[in-house]
């Protein structure tokens, strides 16, 4: 169990950082088109995208794909943090209520598996 715990916990970790996609992207967005702040962003951005796709092999092999397709829902959630803290953007009632559907659909699909897994 503890070791579950440790890679769900990494998934995590990953899917927060697959998730500054969006910052740089958008930082990107802003700058002259091929300048060097736009090619070191999009570059960065290209290099995250490399790490993330590799990184999520090596999770798919160890984890059920389901399971770690149903958490990459909590990128929506990164998301809206990240554009509250980094951007200003407004955090609506509806973002908040989407990420806690979210939240809850990557939690019923947690303790689903669990149950099927003793089930075995």
């Amino acid at each position: 169990m503890k070791k579950k715990v440790k890679l769900f916990f990494a998934l995590h970790m990953l899917l927060m950082f697959y998730s500054s996609v969006g910052i740089l992207g958008k930082l990107a967005s802003k700058q002259e088109f091929f300048s060097i702040p736009f090619i070191l962003l999009y570059g960065t951005e290209i290099t995250v995208l490399g790490i993330y796709a590799i990184a999520w092999q090596q999770f798919i092999k160890r984890m059920p794909l389901s399971a770690a397709y149903a958490n990459r829902a909590v990128t929506i959630i990164w998301g809206c943090i990240w554009g509250a803290i980094i951007f200003h953007e407004q955090l609506t009632a509806g973002k908040v209520i989407g990420g806690l559907l979210v939240l809850c659909g990557v939690i019923i699909y947690g303790i689903a598996d669990g149950k099927a897994e003793k089930d075995e």
